[in-house]
């Protein structure tokens, strides 16, 4: 094949992309299907953030653009050929009590009326902006109000209602106001319907009367919780291998990171932050050769004791639970990274810093807290290596100078950002060990783990691009390793080795140090093994 032929191949294989309608056609059309963001992000194999992207004017590409011009085709044919309206208040009995309708000529339609209405939010359960500042639209024709039943002449927000108290005037509880002359009803096939959004659920409406029992739902409110998605993913992959636990497992570990970033958008969902996915990173974040790496030192401990007390010693290797888990707790940056010079360190600020460590002069006993280095002279490490190197340079401590700050990249923080995240994730895990369940046990691992690993330059991660999370998140599970270890030196332990995010030996009665078990906040023995004097020296693997 000529390289023109070649050519011709690749454009032959480049088809024009699906069209797609406006991106508030497509919020419009969702809406008025009463589908909620999570559905038909799942359907289409995204996250709920993604798709608020497409219809807040990003456009996809490639396949999934196909898919997304299918579904939005098919809203709107299906919407177009619609024959009943929906009633809000519907009970699915016939016998409903109707109240007297309003003729349509006698609903005031004034200028000075809308003039003066105060718009309606919309209550999506989505979270998204409601209508407030919308205009105010006058009907043509009168539709029924949204509140009330009763006609009314404008429509604020995409909603037909009434503009004053006075003239919206609720139905009896239970009792749907009747459609003026001329609309149809529930049962009464009629002509396509312009484009209009459905009903909500209101204050006013009988779907949240007063003596209800319990907080109303929107109109697409999903019932299940963070912790709920990820037992109904586990139940369906049983289901759909009719209970077999290693298919189950095999498909629930293969979709980890998409549903993990559903998982993320559900806890997110009142959050008093937003999480910027795609934000400027610095050069220093990237990767310097398609196969290398960055330039950001992560402070991996791997060390092991070169001297061991006299004599012969049991060894006890601990497995530290679910430490990347923990770690989604520290102080994550929110927006985009900020250049600075200096020495000064802001706690209410995260990214990384160009340092000089200190000089560490326990490498007898205690491992270096920036891990093993061969070349001296400064060195990009993140937030929580930095913080650790002053908390032990501070006065409890008093074991190394503090580190000398060069410069920084860093943006206003929170370490609460990914709690309720690694709360579902944590609560799920503790069930799961407790009921015996290693399905949800393997899938739960591996989202937080895959979560993490796939956070930076990753194909198989498309919705969230924050290298610096994902060396945070990294560091403070090493640091939180070297803690423990420091916290075994000081209640008189003879710390061996640490490895790693989770491995850390040690001799000594661990048990009145440590809380032994399979909860996060514990440890689990590993292995043990005999070391000192006159006894083999045990080589275990070091992660």
């Amino acid at each position: 094949m000529s390289d023109f032929d070649a050519i011709d191949s690749l454009l032959d294989a480049v088809g024009p992309q699906a069209e797609l309608p406006p991106c508030h056609v497509r919020r419009e059309l969702r809406e008025r299907a009463r589908l909620s963001k999570a559905q038909v992000a799942r359907a289409l194999g995204v996250s709920p953030s993604t798709l608020s992207g497409w219809e807040g004017g990003r456009d996809p590409a490639g396949e999934i653009r196909t898919k997304y011009a299918y579904l939005l085709d098919g809203l709107n044919a299906k919407l177009a050929t619609e024959t009943g309206t929906e009633s809000a208040t519907e009970t699915g009995t016939e016998s409903v009590t109707e109240t007297e309708a309003v003729p349509a000529a006698e609903q005031p339609v004034t200028s000075g009326t809308a003039a003066t209405a105060t718009p309606v939010p919309d209550l999506g359960q989505d979270g998204d902006e409601g209508g407030d500042g919308e205009d105010v639209e006058l009907l043509v024709a009168p539709e029924p109000c949204v509140l009330c039943g009763r006609p009314a002449g404008q429509r604020v927000a995409g909603f037909a209602q009434h503009l004053t108290p006075a003239d919206c005037r609720p139905t009896a509880t239970g009792a749907p106001a009747a459609p003026p002359a001329g609309q149809p009803t529930a049962h009464t096939p009629k002509a396509p319907p312009r484009t209009t959004r459905p009903e909500r659920a209101t204050k006013g409406s009988t779907r949240a009367t007063k003596g209800s029992k319990g907080p109303a739902r929107h109109a697409f409110q999903e019932p299940s919780g963070p912790v709920d998605l990820i037992r109904e993913a586990v139940q369906g992959a049983l289901d759909e291998h009719q209970g077999d636990v290693d298919a189950a497992t095999a498909v629930l570990v293969k979709r980890a990171i998409p549903d993990a970033m559903r998982l993320l958008d559900a806890t997110r969902k009142g959050a008093r932050y937003d999480v910027i996915a795609h934000p400027w990173i610095p050069d220093i974040l990237k990767k310097q050769t398609a196969r290398g790496a960055d330039q950001i030192w992560e402070a991996r401990p791997k060390w092991t004791r070169h001297k061991l007390p006299p004599g012969r010693h049991q060894v006890t290797a601990l497995d530290i639970n679910g430490a990347y888990l923990s770690a989604l707790k520290t102080h994550l940056p929110l927006g985009r990274l900020e250049h600075s010079t200096g020495p000064a360190h802001d706690r209410r600020r995260s990214g990384v810093h160009l340092i000089t460590p200190p000089e560490w002069e326990h490498e007898a006993v205690l491992p270096n807290p920036i891990g093993q280095r061969d070349e001296p002279g400064p060195l990009w490490v993140t937030e929580p290596t930095l913080r650790l190197l002053l908390r032990l340079s501070g006065p409890n401590h008093q074991l190394c100078a503090p580190p000398q700050i060069h410069e920084s990249y860093t943006s206003g923080a929170t370490e609460n950002l990914l709690e309720k995240f690694r709360t579902a994730l944590k609560d799920a895990r503790d069930t799961a060990i407790e009921q015996g369940d290693t399905v949800t046990l393997e899938y739960v691992k591996a989202m937080y783990s895959k979560f993490v690993s796939t956070m930076g330059e990753s194909n198989y991660n498309r919705e969230l691009y924050r290298p610096d999370w994902m060396h945070l998140i990294r560091s403070q599970a090493f640091a939180n390793l070297w803690l423990k270890a420091l916290k075994a030196h000081d209640e008189g332990l003879a710390v061996v080795r640490a490895m790693g995010t989770d491995e850390l030996h040690v001799i000594g009665d661990w048990r009145r140090v440590f809380a032994e078990g399979r909860a996060v906040t514990e440890v689990k023995v590993k292995d043990t093994y005999t070391a000192g004097t006159d006894a083999a020296e045990h080589e275990g693997e070091g992660e």
